[in-house]
C-alpha cells in the first residue's frame, strides 16, 4: 500500500489538523518528543470502501488507536500516522493488513482485527491478511476459516500429514476446525466417508441407566459432533448420508476389530482414552484416510486416576514421520473473551500448587519430607457385620471388642 512521508509544516494540511507542537497524543504508551515526530500517510485505494476498513461508527479505528502508540488522523481517503518513526512503521503495517483484508473480501472484525495486532506484535512469520483469509468452507454465508495463527497452522498440519493431534484448552477451535476439513475433504471427493468418535466417558458424573435403545444410550455423548455437523452440512442431508454409511458418528468402542479405508477419521475428547485405547484407535487407520485427534490434557475424565493415552502418545510419537502435534492456547480461544482469561486463570493456580497437590485441582496434598501417612482404609459394603467389624478395630470406637452389638 503507498505510503508518502509527510511533514506537518506541509500546506497541504489545515493547522487545526496538525498535532500538537511539543508532544504526539498517543492513546497508549509514553508520549514522544516533538523532536522525535513525523507522519506518514497511507493513500487507501478506491476499491477499499473506508466503512468496511474503518468499522460502523469507526468501531475498529478505535480499536487500532487504543493499540497504537502513534496519533491517527483519517482525512478522505487519506490515513496520516504521526508519532515516532518506529511506531509510524507499526501503524502503517497494521494499515496495510488491515486493507488488504478487506481487499481480498472479508468482513473486518473486532476479534480478527485484534488478531492481527497480536501477529504483528508478535512478529509472526506469515501475514495476518494470508492467515485470516483462509477459507475452509462457505455455507448459508458465513465462512469457516482459522482466526489465529496456530490455527491456521493446525489446519496446514492437516493438509500435510497424515496423522495430526490438536492439544489445547477448551474454545481453541480443535474439533470444529477439524471436521470443517473432513466435511472439505469429502466434498471434494478426497475421501468417501466421514467418521467422527469420541469415548463415552462421563464429566465427573454418574448418569446411571439411561433410557432408551443403545443409540438413545450413546447419543448424548455424540451430540457435540452433531451440533457442529448441522453448522456445515444440510441439516436435512444429514439423516441421509448417516444412513448410507457416508458421515458416521459412533463411540470410540465401535471402532476395534475395523480397517478405515478411504476415510477421514476424527477422534474427539482424546484426553478421555487409555494409553490402551489410543493405540488401538491409531491403528485402525487404513489406506487413503487420515485422522485428526483432539482433546485437552487438563480436562481429564478417566475414573480411577488413569492414564490419559493423550499424554502417553505424545513421549511415544514424537518424531515419528507423518505425524504432527499442533498445541494452541488461552491466546487462540474463539469463545467469549472470558474464556481464555479463564483458562489463564486455571493454568496459573495449577502451577502455583503444583507442589502441594497429586495434579491440576485435585486438592490432594503431597505428604512433606520424611511424612509417612498411613494408607487409605478399604469401605466394602458388606453388610452389617462387616461394618460392626470395622468399628471394633477403630481405637476410638464406642464398641469395645467382645461387646454384645445393640439391638435392633
Amino acid at each position: 500500500m503507498p505510503t508518502v512521508p509527510h511533514s506537518p509544516e506541509s500546506p497541504a494540511r489545515t493547522p487545526s489538523a496538525a498535532p500538537p507542537p511539543t508532544t504526539t497524543a498517543p492513546l497508549n504508551g509514553p508520549q514522544v518528543p516533538s523532536g522525535a515526530v513525523s507522519a506518514t500517510t497511507i493513500v487507501v485505494p478506491p476499491s477499499v470502501p473506508m466503512v468496511s476498513l474503518l468499522g460502523s461508527g469507526d468501531e475498529i479505528l478505535r480499536l487500532v488507536e487504543r493499540e497504537l502508540r502513534a496519533h491517527v488522523l483519517v482525512r478522505g481517503n487519506e490515513i496520516i500516522i504521526t508519532g515516532a518513526p518506529a511506531d509510524n512503521a507499526f501503524a502503517v503495517r497494521v494499515f496495510d493488513e488491515l486493507i488488504a483484508l478487506v481487499g481480498q473480501g472479508g468482513h473486518l472484525r473486532p476479534d480478527a482485527v485484534s488478531q492481527a495486532l497480536h501477529m504483528l506484535r508478535n512478529g509472526a512469520t506469515e501475514r495476518p491478511a494470508d492467515v485470516l483469509s483462509l477459507n475452509i468452507l462457505s455455507r448459508r454465508g458465513r465462512t469457516i476459516r482459522p482466526k489465529t495463527l496456530n490455527q491456521k497452522r493446525y489446519v496446514d498440519a492437516i493438509d500435510e500429514h497424515t496423522i495430526v493431534f490438536g492439544i489445547g484448552p477448551a474454545g481453541t477451535g480443535k474439533t470444529y476446525l477439524a471436521m470443517a476439513k473432513a466435511v472439505q475433504a469429502l466434498q471434494a471427493k478426497q475421501v468417501n466417508r466421514i467418521i467422527l468418535t469420541r469415548p463415552a466417558v462421563e464429566a465427573g458424573e454418574r448418569l446411571g441407566y439411561l433410557p432408551g435403545t443403545l443409540y438413545d444410550k450413546i447419543d448424548p455423548y455424540l451430540r457435540p459432533l452433531y451440533d457442529a455437523l448441522h453448522d456445515m452440512v444440510d441439516p436435512d442431508s444429514i439423516p441421509r448420508l448417516t444412513q448410507a454409511g457416508t458421515i458416521e458418528v459412533a463411540p470410540l468402542a465401535y471402532m476395534r476389530g475395523r480397517s478405515l479405508n478411504d476415510a477421514f477419521i476424527v477422534l474427539d475428547e482424546a484426553q478421555n482414552t487409555t494409553p490402551e485405547q489410543m493405540k488401538m484407535f491409531l491403528t485402525r487407520l487404513g489406506f487413503g484416510s487420515k485422522m485428526v485427534v483432539t482433546g485437552d490434557v487438563t480436562q481429564v475424565d478417566l475414573p480411577g486416576g488413569q492414564r490419559s493415552g493423550l499424554r502417553v502418545v505424545q513421549s511415544i510419537l514424537d518424531g515419528v514421520e507423518d505425524v504432527a502435534f499442533t498445541h494452541l492456547s488461552s491466546v487462540d480461544v474463539v469463545r467469549h473473551r472470558l474464556v481464555g482469561h479463564i483458562v489463564d486463570a486455571y493454568a496459573r493456580f495449577d502451577a502455583e500448587n503444583a507442589d502441594q497437590t497429586d495434579g491440576p485441582l485435585t486438592g490432594l496434598p503431597y505428604p512433606s519430607q520424611g511424612e509417612h501417612r498411613a494408607p487409605p482404609v478399604e469401605v466394602r459394603s458388606a453388610g452389617p457385620r462387616a461394618a460392626r467389624r470395622a468399628d471394633t478395630e477403630r481405637p476410638d470406637s464406642s464398641v469395645r471388642r467382645g461387646s454384645a452389638p445393640p439391638r435392633r
